[in-house]
């Protein structure tokens, strides 16, 4: 069997860093991965308010406390061909720069500035869902520009 990427996210609101994740990779169409077990479970439903009332309803089924129920979230490619999204929530906030970085591969083949300019609108929509533009690097000689965000929670991610 081969392995499936999982990335793992710390955050001090699962739910909250785990939708502004959902509304950035909405165009692959990822979606709120159901409760184990349930017959909703194969429901490809995409509305992430049901799928989190499912979960509410099955972690009260669980007797699992309430203060505990926004303290993981996953978002996951129905297709089963993405990586699964995990939100964990910890105590502490987060004090240094990423080490490792997601790339968001938005400018397809395009080039130049028809590239920076997919890029921009991407960069927009994403600054309306709470991201933070964090810079900018324009084209050079053999290379593709970019645009370095940050999610509500800190963590930087590149529009590439």
């Amino acid at each position: 069997m081969s392995p499936t990427l999982q990335v793992t996210f710390d955050a001090a609101s699962p739910a909250l860093l785990g939708r502004f994740w959902l509304h950035v990779l909405d165009p692959e169409g990822y979606a709120v991965d159901p409760p184990p077990n349930s017959e909703e479970a194969a429901d490809a439903s995409r509305d992430p308010e049901e799928v989190l009332a499912r979960w509410h309803a099955f972690l009260a089924e669980q007797h699992v406390p309430r203060e505990q129920w926004d303290s993981a979230y996953a978002i996951v490619d129905p297709t089963g061909t993405g990586p699964r999204l995990l939100f964990l929530r910890v105590p502490e906030a987060k004090t240094a720069k990423n080490r490792v970085h997601l790339d968001l591969r938005r400018g397809g083949d395009l080039r130049g500035q028809a590239r920076m300019d997919a890029l921009e609108a991407e960069a927009a929509r994403l600054v309306a869902h709470g991201a933070t533009r964090t810079a900018r690097f324009e084209p050079a000689a053999f290379e593709l520009g970019f645009i370095v965000m940050a999610d509500p929670e800190g963590n930087e991610f590149c529009l590439t």
